[in-house]
């Protein structure tokens, strides 16, 4: 759950995608328009990304958007996460196809970065 001053804006999450190899998808909401591009979204997501890491023994993390998800894509290499795969109208958004995007880091990586 992430709040700003005890309101509740948006929510963490992961799911797997394959246990047998530690295949983990990470994600982040930010619900409210008025609280995007204030870096709520990049704080809470690096917070996020970093209690994964420290809590268990993964050795890489992922997140999947679409072409259009501009914000997150941009959240995403903020912290460094790189493009991994584009998957060519892989997506419906709005009735129109768009690309999937998967990006990702790795443990070494990330500990290289905010050690």
């Amino acid at each position: 759950m992430i709040t700003v001053d005890g309101t509740f804006i948006g929510t963490v999450g992961c799911y797997w995608i394959d246990k047998n190899t530690d295949w983990l998808e990470t994600g982040i909401v930010i619900y409210d328009p008025t609280y995007w591009n204030g870096g709520y979204g990049t704080e809470a997501y690096k917070l996020w990304i970093d209690y994964l890491f420290d809590h268990t023994a993964l050795h890489r993390l992922g997140m999947s958007t679409w072409s259009g998800n501009y914000r997150m894509m941009k959240v995403a290499k903020h912290i460094g996460m790189q493009g991994e795969a584009r998957i060519r109208q892989a997506r419906q958004v709005d009735g129109q196809y768009c690309d999937a995007i998967k990006m990702g880091i790795l443990r070494s990586e990330w500990n290289d970065r905010f050690s």
